[in-house]
């Protein structure tokens, strides 16, 4: 099994725009050759099965864990006791990086969404594992590295650099596609 991809949790108050933080960057990291996964944290239950389907019956009989795969995807619904972000890596070994949105509370790196519009102030500002942060205000001094909204290739490049060093692109070679 390959070890699991780097992992950054992107983080914030609710509708700070983590979201289409993230809709922004995993095109500015796919044009660069990188496969990209994501684990959104919910606090609401995740049904993805519906009354009826084979799916639903197999789950409905007593299955721990049902997985439909197709042609080219598949699904896992697996019951599980409030999984921590660590117990979810093994289902994407195959990538380059996992970006979550959420997971405030991890000991993983994040980087922060804060904008002026739904806080004053950053949450993790003194949080040791805060790499970056993204906003509208003018924090002095940063205590990292800072982004705008807008600067989706700045903050791709900090990710690449601080996240997604490969050897064969650091020796020339062509990245994945």
């Amino acid at each position: 099994m390959q070890p699991p991809p780097p992992i950054v949790a992107i983080v914030g108050k609710s509708n700070s725009g983590k979201t289409t933080l993230i809709e922004r960057l995993i095109p500015a990291l796919k044009v660069r050759g990188y496969r990209i996964g994501t684990i959104k944290h919910s606090h609401h239950d995740i049904d993805l099965d519906r009354p009826g389907k084979d799916s639903y019956r197999h789950k409905l009989a007593g299955a721990d864990a049902v997985m439909v795969a197709g042609p080219a995807r598949i699904a896992l619904v697996k019951e599980v006791a409030d999984a921590e972000l660590d117990d979810l890596l093994a289902y994407f070994g195959d990538l380059d990086l996992i970006i979550a949105e959420g997971y405030k509370r991890t000991a993983r790196p994040k980087i922060e969404v804060c904008r002026a519009a739904r806080s004053g102030a950053p949450l993790c500002r003194d949080d040791p594992s805060l790499v970056a942060m993204v906003t509208d205000l003018d924090i002095e001094p940063p205590p990292v590295p800072v982004f705008r909204m807008d600067d989706i290739e700045g903050l791709a490049d900090f990710v690449e650099r601080r996240f997604l060093s490969r050897p064969e692109i650091a020796a020339g070679g062509a990245p994945r596609i």
